[in-house]
């Protein structure tokens, strides 16, 4: 069977502190219906901050 490339879809995420959109990721939409949430580091706040999945 062949996979379907249309299951995955690309994300921004966004800091929680200061709402800077600093990553771009792609998610399966299939398996992960809820927002994306990730540690990740964020030049503007100059720390590790949550990152959550921006609203389309």
């Amino acid at each position: 069977m062949a996979s379907n490339k249309q299951d995955r879809i690309s994300v921004t995420l966004k800091c929680t502190e200061c709402g800077e959109e600093n990553y771009i990721t792609s998610k399966n939409r299939k398996h992960n219906t809820e927002r994306l949430e990730k540690q990740k580091y964020c030049p503007r706040c100059q720390k590790k901050t949550l990152h959550r999945e921006k609203k389309k």
